[in-house]
């Protein structure tokens, strides 16, 4: 029964990797035709509206301190997701799917900095592995780096920011009823801004294509993906877990190539294979590889970023 449910879980982890991968270029496309917080306004929404069926015998639960956790949460959420849509714009799914994934190697110095908890030998290495990697994937002939790989960058120390804070509330409060009231302050928030800096299109010009991305990005790449990463990191380890959603990022690239999205050179493979080979080390410690057990670091993600 055990090893069903770790196989299970294991194939839930995947499924959200595959279908996180996916969201890249389906937010690359329906940019086209929407505005970044229009888009994020609506997806966070539609998010919120289905996870608040779902824990609707819970939502007596939320007090003050709920709220505010969840306001923090969601506050850094959005401002990686407002960074990484803006940065998606202006650069490649899979670069942006790769430089994104940097976040992973960001929490552990974060947490240094507010926790005291040093880094260890496999986090420095790891940082190391992956400013390589960003150079390579992002700085050009004349070491120059493009617009929407900078603010890809920017969006990594928030998604490391939102983890840091989840980390913390998470620890106090019913995880679900924050990832509720996040998704409610990243909707609010997105909103605001779409009505105050940009034009809300006519909604029977949006075509229907875009809003069945729209759809697909509430329904799957937020709500559903969360569910199946919850039951996932429950039954499974945090190494093991990790690692599986930590080809997020390879997924993104293989979707990027296969709609012609992405020009994959030798040296832009080069550095998405050094920036995943980053992320494995930093959240896996080679644990797989030399089979000592490390004490489990954090199991948070959203994007993202959750």
């Amino acid at each position: 029964m055990l090893q069903k449910m770790d196989t299970l879980a294991r194939l839930a982890l995947l499924l959200a990797t595959i279908i996180w991968g996916s969201s890249f270029i389906i937010m690359k496309d329906a940019l086209d035709n929407i505005g970044t917080f229009f888009l994020l306004a609506v997806r966070f929404t539609g998010a919120c509206i289905l996870l608040a069926i779902v824990l609707f015998r819970k939502l007596r639960k939320i007090n003050k301190e709920v709220i505010i956790a969840g306001f923090w949460m969601g506050t850094a959420l959005i401002t990686a997701y407002i960074l990484q849509t803006f940065g998606l714009a202006e650069t490649t799914p899979g670069k942006n799917a790769f430089l994104t994934a940097g976040y992973c190697i960001l929490v552990p110095f974060l947490f240094w900095a507010v926790a005291g908890a040093k880094p260890d030998r496999y986090n420095i290495i790891a940082a190391i592995m992956c400013i390589v990697g960003i150079g390579l994937v992002a700085l050009d002939d004349n070491l120059t780096m493009g617009r929407g790989d900078v603010l890809t960058l920017l969006c990594c120390a928030f998604y490391a920011l939102h983890i840091v804070i989840s980390a913390r509330y998470t620890q106090v409060y019913d995880v679900m009823l924050l990832t509720l009231l996040q998704f409610f302050f990243a909707a609010v928030w997105s909103s605001l801004l779409c009505i105050f800096f940009e034009p809300v299109p006519p909604l029977n010009a949006i075509p229907p294509y875009t809003w069945f991305s729209l759809a697909y990005l509430c329904v799957f790449a937020t709500a559903g993906a969360l569910g199946l990463q919850t039951f996932g990191l429950k039954y499974t380890s945090p190494s093991a877990g990790a690692l599986i959603l930590s080809l997020e990022s390879v997924f993104g690239v293989i979707f990027s190539i296969m709609v012609g999205a992405e020009a994959v050179t030798l040296r832009l493979l080069t550095g998405f294979v050094v920036i995943f080979a980053a992320i494995v080390v930093s959240e896996t410690k080679l644990e797989f590889l030399f089979k000592k057990k490390h004490p489990p670091k954090y199991k948070a993600r959203m994007n993202d970023d959750v």
